[in-house]
C-alpha cells in the first residue's frame, strides 16, 4: 500500500491525498462496481465539487461516478448478477494501453533528479505539466494529473535541495569553541572585558522594502520602491558591532564609506573610548571574540596591523579569538545583538541614517540588552597594503592551540 505524507501541500493537494490514500487502503478488497459505489459515496460526501474532487484523486472518469450515484440512488435489475460489466468491458488502464509508459516517464525525471540515487525516495523539479507535455510529444495521451499520480506510485516528490555534500566542520570545532568559552569565562573571572565583534548585512538607505511584517492599519501598508537600485545620494550602510559579553551591551558603528578592517578597529577604539573604559577602569587586557573572515578575519593582515596601532593607543594586551570556519553563527554578537536589532527595524524602510540610528539605538530586549548606535563619517580606503616590514613590526604572540585563530597582540611602543 502507498501513502503519500502532506508535507508542503496546498488544502486541496492534501484533500486529493487523502482521499486516494483511502481508496488504495480498500482498492484490493473491491469488485469493480464496489469502487465506482465507493467512488459515489465519497464524492456524495463531499457535496457540490465532490465528483470531480474524486475523479481527480483515483483516476477514475466522471461517467463511472455518475454511474455509481444512479446505482446507489436508483438499484437495477443487474445488482444482483454475478458479473459487473461485460466481459472486455471499461476504460482501459494507462499502463495497459501504454506498456512502456513508466519506463518512459522515469527516463524523462531521472536527468533532473537531486540527491543520492540509492535513497528509495527520489525528488524532481520537472513539472507535471512540462512532463506531460513531454509525453504528448512521444505520442502519449496522458493529462498532468494523471502525471502527478504516476508520480507519487514511482516514490517521487517535490523536495527542496539540501546542503549535505560539503564536510565543512573543522576537526577541531569544538575545540575551538571551548578554548574561546574558557578564554571568556577567564577574563570574565578577571574582571576584564570580553567582546564579541562583527559587520551586520549592508543595508540600502532609502524607501526600499525591508524584510518582515508590522502592525498598520488594515488595508494600509507602507508603500515602497518597486525596484532596490542603490539611491546614489544616500547609499549604503555598513554597520559594525562590538557587544559587551558580561554586560549584555551593544554598540553599533554605521559606517558610510567600506567595511574594512580599519573600520572595524576604529569602532572597537570608539566603543572603548566611550563606553568601554568607563565601564572596565582597571582593565589590562581585552578579549576579542571574532569570525574567521570579512574585514576582521584572521588572515587579513590590515586588522592585525590596527589591532597593534589600538594596543598601542590604549596600552591593552589584545587576545582575539576566531571561531572556526563555518561556525559565525556561535558568534554571540550574531543572536545576541544583531538578531535584535532586525526585529526591531523589521518592516520599517531605512529612508535616512537618522532613521538607522534611532531604530537600532532603541533595541532592548526583557534581559537587558541596551543599543548605543552612532554614525561613523570616515571615509576608509580598500585595498591598503601590509607589507612584511609592517608584520613583522607587529607585537603578535600566537598560543599553542591553534596560534593561526588565537593570538595577542601587545604594546610594541
Amino acid at each position: 500500500m502507498i501513502l503519500v505524507l502532506y508535507l508542503g501541500m496546498t488544502q486541496k493537494e492534501k484533500e486529493l491525498t487523502k482521499i486516494r490514500n483511502k481508496y488504495l487502503s480498500i482498492k484490493s478488497c473491491l469488485s469493480e462496481k464496489g469502487r465506482r459505489l465507493w467512488a459515489a459515496v465519497e464524492s456524495r460526501a463531499y457535496g457540490r465539487g465532490g465528483i470531480t474532487l474524486v475523479c481527480k484523486a483515483i483516476g477514475m472518469s466522471n461517467t463511472t461516478v455518475h454511474k455509481g450515484l444512479k446505482e446507489l440512488t436508483s438499484p437495477d435489475s443487474s445488482a444482483n448478477n454475478e458479473r459487473v460489466r461485460k466481459s472486455g468491458g471499461g476504460r482501459k488502464l494507462l499502463i495497459d494501453k501504454y506498456p512502456k509508459l513508466i519506463k518512459e516517464l522515469d527516463l524523462l525525471v531521472d536527468p533532473y533528479t537531486k540527491g543520492d540515487p540509492e535513497s528509495p525516495l527520489r525528488w524532481t523539479s520537472k513539472s507535471t505539466r512540462k512532463l506531460a507535455k513531454s509525453l504528448q510529444e512521444k505520442g502519449y495521451s496522458i493529462s498532468h494529473n494523471t502525471v502527478g499520480l504516476l508520480l507519487h506510485d514511482l516514490g517521487y516528490s517535490l523536495q527542496a535541495n539540501k546542503k549535505t555534500l560539503e564536510k565543512g566542520n573543522h576537526p577541531d570545532r569544538d575545540d575551538q569553541f571551548r578554548y574561546i568559552n574558557t578564554s571568556v569565562i577567564e577574563a570574565q573571572n578577571k574582571h576584564q572585558p570580553a567582546i564579541s565583534v562583527d559587520t551586520k548585512k549592508k543595508e540600502l538607505i532609502g524607501n526600499y522594502k525591508n524584510s518582515g511584517k508590522e502592525y498598520m492599519p488594515k488595508g494600509k501598508p507602507i508603500k515602497v520602491k518597486g525596484h532596490d537600485f542603490i539611491d546614489k545620494k544616500l547609499g549604503k550602510i555598513a554597520p559594525y558591532g562590538v557587544y559587551d559579553i558580561g554586560k549584555n551591551k551593544g554598540w553599533v558603528s554605521i559606517g558610510i564609506s567600506s567595511d574594512t578592517a580599519e573600520f572595524a578597529v576604529n569602532t572597537i577604539r570608539t566603543w572603548w573610548l566611550t563606553d568601554g573604559m568607563k565601564r572596565y577602569p582597571k582593565a589590562s587586557e581585552l578579549i576579542i571574540t571574532a569570525d574567521c573572515g570579512g574585514s576582521n578575519g584572521y588572515r587579513t593582515r590590515l586588522w592585525k596591523l590596527e589591532l597593534q596601532k589600538l594596543a598601542n593607543e590604549l596600552n591593552l594586551k589584545i587576545k582575539v579569538r576566531h571561531f572556526p570556519p563555518g561556525t559565525s553563527k556561535w558568534n554571540k554578537i550574531e543572536h545576541r545583538l544583531f538578531s535584535y536589532i532586525s526585529k526591531n527595524w523589521r518592516g520599517q524602510p531605512l529612508i535616512n541614517i537618522e532613521t538607522v540610528i534611532n531604530l537600532i539605538g532603541n533595541t532592548t530586549t526583557t534581559t537587558g540588552l541596551t543599543v548605543t548606535a552612532v554614525l561613523d563619517k570616515n571615509t576608509y580606503e580598500k585595498g591598503i597594503e601590509v607589507t612584511k616590514k609592517d608584520m613583522d613590526a607587529i607585537n603578535i604572540n600566537g598560543d599553542k592551540f591553534h596560534p593561526e585563530w588565537n593570538y595577542t597582540i601587545e604594546n610594541s611602543a
